[in-house]
């Protein structure tokens, strides 16, 4: 309890500091390509073989750069290999398992064929390409999510995103995800199956969904989307 109060805590101190810098928000408009995501140091990769993975198995949903051309299906380019790994392997039975920690019966498919080098490859593909936006399109929940990514809803218990996903929604490499220039859909989509629980795999963002509204939860999914 006292870890949770201080996490907390740190969140909303993250956020009221935030607000003084306000990342820049693209509404109704298609942003430039941002830099790619630094792959981390670790085992070699081979990004000419992650092309090839891409390009094969990946492309009709994620594209062969990663960047999705439809809301349902996230945009990959930019996204930290090591989350990106990560997700791969969640989406995998594991032996023993009765089930995957991330349980989707088309990405448990194409997971399960993957080797270990493998989803090495394609994550550093896809993290080394650089990413080409959404944009945020609701103007009138901006505010919203604004308010509650910058400093969360202490009266509920909702700490701020700034404190995991950083200010301009770029995350933290090996630990949080980017967010920025995702697709409002999919946010919302992920959102909505934590809250449920069809998507099991981060205790964290469980606990912290399932206390959104659905408004919020909108509101959210687009302020990210503008995110830069």
């Amino acid at each position: 309890m006292k870890s949770d109060t201080n996490f907390f805590v740190r969140s909303v101190r993250l956020g009221l500091m935030a607000s003084l810098v306000a990342a820049p928000i693209a509404i109704h408009a298609a942003a430039p390509a941002s830099a790619p995501s630094v792959a981390p140091a670790g085992p070699k990769v081979d990004l000419q073989k992650g092309a090839s993975i891409a390009g094969q198995v990946c492309v009709g949903c994620h594209a062969v750069d990663g960047n999705s051309t439809v809301p349902d299906f996230p945009i990959l380019a930019g996204q930290h290999a090591a989350y990106l790994s990560k997700q791969l392997h969640n989406f995998q039975v594991k032996p023993n398992a009765k089930k995957a920690e991330r349980e989707n019966a088309v990405m448990a498919g194409f997971a399960a064929a993957l080797s270990e080098d493998d989803i090495r490859n394609v994550s550093a593909f896809y993290a080394s390409q650089a990413i080409k936006p959404s944009y945020a399109q609701k103007k009138d929940v901006l505010t919203l999510g604004q308010t509650i990514y910058r400093a969360g809803v202490p009266a509920r218990g909702i700490p701020a995103c700034v404190g995991c996903h950083a200010p301009n929604g770029a995350g933290i490499p090996a630990q949080y995800p980017r967010l920025s220039g995702q697709y409002a859909q999919y946010t919302k989509s992920q959102l909505a199956a934590f809250k449920s629980g069809a998507r099991a795999n981060s205790a964290q963002m469980n606990k912290i969904s399932a206390q959104l509204t659905d408004q919020e939860m909108e509101a959210l999914a687009e302020y990210i989307a503008g995110l830069r």
